[in-house]
């Protein structure tokens, strides 16, 4: 049977300042994050023990490069909410805590964009004056950079790597007709082709196949090994394709259908064979495809749409879901995908009030007909750009979910929750909680591992190793029962 899929979103989110004579993307990161800060909460270290990002699934590690001490993690905090909030290069990066279901990963992907948000608003009084930041959920800078929003699944060790990439390839090629955020233009010339507008933001930017790399030469599918968890028993899929979304259906979609082809590929269920031809160019011509009338070449000959690849993947998972008495989260997931690929199939316009890239051409073609706006534009790349706000009072996505223009799956009481609380049916509960109650004796803490000093040599280490374990179920009474760390540590050593 398939090992549960935890998962988790991980978002560098696009940082720039207005009104400074001299901008540094990674003072002005660093500044956010030390200024968020809730009262009574002392912020606590990640710690880089374990961290093990050159290791490679096809078997080997890659040496490392030298790091400049000015990027080096330094601003790296654990969050009470389970999260890691940290500098990455020049971004904010928000990594959620993992999450036991899609709906679960989509709250806590949008309290991200509330903790920016509210970092914004606590370093205000701390910049000079006439300066201002604003943050984007996005992808690209539009000068031929782009920066990740990366997808985590937990998957058994057991599954042979050949087999995700075999499957997972095509799947991730043709999912972005659902996932994709929109996007003005092309990027990374030589290789991207004129369009005014394409589906999403990352696939312009996407190189090879198969590769570790995230930064440059970008594979479809990503081999790092770092499971952050029991490597004999899981492996961590570091998904790099996606877009950052604000409509939070194409997140639900994007992780959930994703859960369950990763289900269906360790239970050995597909049999079908989607191999394309030439995986890089169909990742591009999917995304400058508006029509989705595009056919993609298979290895075997056959021709097909990312449209109708989508389709035999999901009677696939709605078979498998059958056979295997799955979640009503599953159920809706199954639901929801169907209604998208047949909205998808009628008129991709009816999804305007649901997916990103469909929202976002409405929007533009208002504003092109509106004001007789050429594609290429600055007006039109400034819309692209201010719907990816996340200040709700600029945001162009906000402002369409205020006037009832775009559909919600979870509620705003949901999201203010989220930001200072973990979920309860993972090990984040533990991390979150154990920060709450005790951050004083918490000198570092990762996905892995909690360090303590209670005040007594040496330092504690509570390891984590199993993301399905340290639940509210698991350790709420242990906790309720320890009267401070001390205690707690001495009745997890008995």
């Amino acid at each position: 049977m398939a090992v549960p899929k935890i998962c988790g979103v991980e978002t560098e989110f696009g940082i720039a300042v207005r009104g400074a004579g001299e901008f540094n993307p990674i003072l002005t990161s660093s500044l956010l994050i030390n200024a968020y800060a809730k009262p009574a909460f002392k912020r606590v270290k990640w710690d880089y023990e374990e961290e093990s990002p050159l290791r490679d699934a096809r078997g080997f590690e890659h040496q490392p490069e030298p790091q400049l001490e000015e990027d080096s993690g330094l601003v790296n905090i654990i969050l009470p909410n389970g999260s890691r909030y940290y500098v990455d290069h020049a971004h904010p990066e928000y990594s959620s805590p993992e999450c036991a279901d899609a709906r679960s990963a989509v709250i806590w992907d949008k309290a991200g964009e509330t903790i920016l948000a509210d970092s914004v608003a606590a370093a205000a009084h701390l910049l000079t004056e006439g300066e201002q930041v604003f943050i984007y959920k996005h992808n690209s800078d539009g000068k031929g950079n782009s920066f990740g929003c990366h997808e985590n699944y937990l998957v058994d060790r057991q599954t042979p790597f050949p087999d995700l990439v075999k499957h997972l390839t095509p799947f991730f090629v043709s999912r972005q007709v659902f996932a994709g955020a929109g996007k003005v233009g092309a990027e990374n010339s030589p290789n991207a082709s004129e369009v005014d507008y394409q589906i999403t933001q990352r696939a312009d930017f996407f190189e090879v196949e198969v590769g570790l790399e995230t930064t440059f030469k970008r594979p479809i599918i990503n081999t790092r090994d770092e499971p952050h968890a029991d490597p004999e028993i899981y492996r961590r899929l570091h998904v790099i394709v996606g877009d950052a979304n604000m409509a939070e259906l194409p997140t639900l979609l994007k992780i959930g259908t994703t859960a369950l082809i990763l289900k269906m590929i360790e239970d050995e269920y597909i049999e079908d064979d989607f191999s394309l031809a030439e995986p890089v160019r169909s990742m591009r011509a999917v995304s400058h495809d508006v029509g989705l009338g595009q056919t993609l070449e298979l290895a075997d000959g056959r021709r097909m749409t990312a449209l109708e690849m989508q389709w035999e993947y999901y009677r696939l998972a709605k078979k498998y879901a059958l056979d295997n008495e799955d979640s009503e989260i599953v159920e809706d997931v199954l639901e929801r995908w169907e209604g998208v690929l047949e909205g998808l199939e009628t008129d991709p316009m009816e999804l305007a009030d649901q997916l990103d890239w469909v929202a976002k051409l409405k929007l533009l073609r208002a504003y092109r007909d509106r004001d007789g706006l050429a594609w290429d534009h600055a007006k039109m790349r400034q819309i692209d750009l201010q719907y990816h706000d996340v200040d709700r009072g600029r945001s162009l996505y906000w402002k369409l979910v205020d006037n009832g223009k775009m559909q919600r799956l979870v509620t705003d009481a949901e999201i203010a929750w989220a930001v200072d609380h973990p979920p309860e049916d993972t090990r984040a509960y533990f991390r979150g909680e154990c920060l709450r109650r005790y951050s004083p004796k918490i000198v570092a803490a990762s996905w892995d591992a909690l360090i303590f000093d209670t005040g007594d040599e040496p330092l504690r280490k509570v390891p984590t190793m199993d993301p399905t374990r340290g639940t509210k179920a698991h350790v709420q009474d242990l906790l309720d029962g320890s009267t401070d760390a001390g205690d707690l540590i001495a009745k997890l050593s008995s």
